[in-house]
C-alpha cells in the first residue's frame, strides 16, 4: 500500500509537470497570471464573507456544543454547485497541492482580517492510519500547512490522534455522525495546548461532529487552552436557517 500510495503521488507529480493546470471547478486550462481557480470561477465563487465576523451562521451553529474563539469557512457548500469539484478533486482525487494551495489562499483572508493574530498553533483534524495509509495522505494537513505558512504559524499533526477507524460521515444522518466519531480522538500530551490558543482546520464542516469530538479532546486534555475553528467549506444547508 505505502509504495501504492508513493506511485500514486509520483504519477500526480508527473502529470502537474507536464500539462498545463487547469481550474478545478470549470476544468478549463489556466491562464498566465490565474493562481489555483481562473479568475471567472473566482469572481463567482460563493464566498461567506464569515472570516473576521463574529457572530457569523457557522458560530451559531457550534452555540452551545463547544467552546470556541471564533469560527469561519472560506465559502459554501453547496449540493450540485460545481464548487464541490475543489473538495473532491484534493479529497478523491490525489490534488494534494490543491489542498495546499486552497489553504493558502485561506490564510491570506485571515491574516487580511486579522482576526487569528492570537492563534499560537494550527492543528488539522486527523485521519486513522488506516484511511490515511489508503488515501495517501490527509487532506486537512495540507490545508493547514498552507494557513500555517501564511500565518507564520507551526502546524502539529501529531499531538491529536484519531484512535479508532471509522466509516465515512458523508452518507450518515445527523444523530450518526456525532455516533460515529464521539470519543474517537485523543491527545498524546495535553503539554503541548496547556494555555495556547488552538486553530482546527478541517476541509469541510457540516453538523460540527467531528470539530466538536476533536475539540472534546483538546479540553480535557489541556483546560485552560482556547480554540477557535476554520474550515474551508461550510454546507450551506446546514447553516441557511441560520443567517
Amino acid at each position: 500500500m505505502l509504495i501504492l500510495n508513493k506511485l500514486r503521488r509520483a504519477l500526480s507529480d508527473l502529470h502537474a509537470l507536464i500539462f498545463p493546470p487547469v481550474c478545478p471547478v470549470c476544468n478549463a486550462t489556466m491562464r498566465e497570471g490565474e493562481q489555483v481557480i481562473c479568475n471567472r470561477c473566482r469572481v463567482a465563487m460563493p464566498m461567506t464573507g464569515y472570516i473576521g465576523h463574529i457572530d457569523n451562521a457557522m458560530e451559531r451553529r457550534l452555540w452551545g456544543l463547544m467552546p470556541f474563539v471564533q469560527a469561519s469557512a472560506l465559502f459554501f457548500y453547496i449540493e450540485g454547485s460545481p464548487y464541490r469539484r475543489v473538495v473532491h478533486a484534493f479529497k478523491y482525487g490525489s490534488k494534494w497541492r490543491l489542498a495546499r494551495d486552497m489553504g493558502e489562499w485561506l490564510g491570506g483572508e485571515m491574516a487580511r482580517s486579522r482576526a487569528f493574530e492570537s492563534v499560537d498553533v494550527i492543528v488539522p483534524v486527523p485521519l486513522h492510519p488506516l484511511r490515511r495509509m489508503w488515501r495517501g495522505y490527509n487532506q486537512s494537513e495540507h490545508l493547514a500547512e498552507g494557513i500555517g505558512r501564511v500565518l507564520g504559524r507551526k502546524v502539529d499533526c501529531r499531538s491529536l490522534r484519531r484512535t479508532r477507524y471509522t466509516t465515512s460521515q458523508t452518507r450518515r444522518t445527523k444523530n450518526e455522525r456525532w455516533d460515529n466519531v464521539h470519543g474517537r480522538f485523543e491527545v498524546r500530551s495535553g503539554a503541548q495546548f496547556a494555555g495556547r490558543h488552538v486553530l482546527l482546520v478541517d476541509d469541510v464542516f457540516t453538523t460540527g461532529a467531528t470539530i466538536c469530538a476533536c475539540a472534546e479532546a483538546i479540553m480535557r486534555a489541556a483546560p485552560d487552552c482556547r480554540i477557535s475553528v476554520v474550515t474551508l467549506a461550510v454546507s450551506q444547508r446546514e447553516v441557511a436557517d441560520l443567517f
